[in-house]
């Protein structure tokens, strides 16, 4: 019998972790194995960056989004615009990643249609339904209705036994951002134009430390954000650092930072950029601020200081390997903590010197295997 496998993905950081799989898949050319990917271009401009340098040509493309659209719209278009897609193709099996809407929306389609469905990145839990939100649901969701639930470790595995789901149906891999960043990382270091991709800024700021700051989680929007801009302020009163700060194109983010930075002399404020770029700007950095779940997992290969601006993370391991510290969206611990790490070079060092705790390159691999193999 042929496997059919539709792959769902909508958003930047559900390409990265997918394409691992995507390609590991293709690459083993078996004629009873078929592959549908579908995009749903939930992030269109952030999506379409990291397909074209995976190379990955989705066969069906839904094109959902909408400027500055609300959740209840996004999900209701998604569930409707899914369902119709299965029912052309009818695949053996649903294979979605991660905590988004198309995620969530892709799971309860393959549901409705009694097709069943592959979690990467399963067990993930903050256990506060509101942060990340919606995310914390959205995983909770698809991991209600999965049958194969990729964890990516053994933390976010025992979250799932501890939810009653059969232990034959977890799989402990490591999280796929790992492969996708060891190969960005061979590309750029290969590529001496990719490799010089930000010599502007380093000569521009000399010895400056370059803090890396990435900025996008709806539970921040408003007040968050403000305290966040406020923090920076503070920090940059200091004449040793400069801010490179990618802008998420939400207006709920880009337009608060564009008015507050725009003309500042330390401040670089840059569009989104491709992977292999801000893979660059990792290997730039001095320290990373973020309320991104995939950066948590992604600097720790590169020795870089975690400090994640968000009251909960769903990604403890970082905090106990030692990689990233929390310090929510407030003012007094973000500066607080920055300062530490570029003050006190002990503190720097022993965050730097942390193992990544996410991963070892290897989980598309282990992923193919229990596919295949089911």
């Amino acid at each position: 019998m042929q496997k059919h496998f539709l792959i769902l993905l909508g958003t930047r950081p559900e390409a990265i972790k997918l394409f691992p799989v995507i390609n590991r898949l293709k690459s083993e050319k078996r004629k009873d194995v078929a592959i549908t990917v579908c995009a749903t271009a939930q992030h269109r401009q952030l999506l379409d960056q990291v397909l074209k340098l995976a190379e990955v040509i989705p066969d069906f493309d839904l094109d959902i989004m909408t400027s500055n659209q609300t959740l209840d719209h996004l999900t209701a278009r998604l569930l409707a615009q899914i369902g119709d897609m299965l029912e052309k193709v009818r695949p053996t099996r649903v294979i979605v990643q991660g905590d988004t809407a198309t995620a969530m929306t892709g799971a309860l389609s393959a549901y409705y249609h009694r097709i069943p469905v592959s979690h990467v990145e399963a067990g993930l839990r903050s256990g506060d339904i509101f942060a990340p939100w919606p995310e914390e649901v959205n995983r909770k969701i698809v991991g209600s209705i999965a049958d194969q639930h990729f964890a990516p470790t053994e933390r976010a595995a025992q979250a799932l036994r501890s939810e009653n789901v059969p232990k034959n149906r977890i799989h402990v891999t490591g999280n796929t951002v790992v492969d996708a960043l060891i190969l960005a990382k061979a590309r750029v270091e290969g590529d001496p134009a990719l490799s010089a991709r930000w010599n502007g800024i380093r000569q521009c700021h000399g010895n400056r430390r370059i803090i890396l700051v990435t900025c996008h989680r709806r539970e921040n929007f408003g007040g968050g954000i403000l305290n966040i801009v406020a923090a920076l302020e503070t920090i940059l009163a200091r004449e040793d650092v400069a801010v490179v700060l990618p802008v998420h194109p939400n207006p709920n983010v880009r337009d608060v930072f564009v008015s507050r930075f725009s003309n500042h002399p330390r401040v670089v404020l840059i569009s989104p950029q491709e992977y292999t770029d801000f893979v660059s700007l990792l290997s730039l950095s001095y320290l990373v601020l973020t309320d991104s779940g995939g950066v948590q997992e992604e600097a720790p290969t590169f020795g870089k200081p975690v400090l994640v601006m968000r009251d909960t993370t769903e990604r403890p391991e970082g905090i106990e390997a030692g990689t990233a510290r929390l310090v929510g969206a407030s003012h007094e611990r973000i500066v607080g903590e920055t300062f530490r790490l570029l003050d006190d070079d002990e503190t720097y060092a022993s965050m730097a010197r942390s193992h990544n705790p996410f991963g070892d390159g290897h989980a598309s691999e282990r992923i193919v295997k229990v596919l295949l193999d089911a």
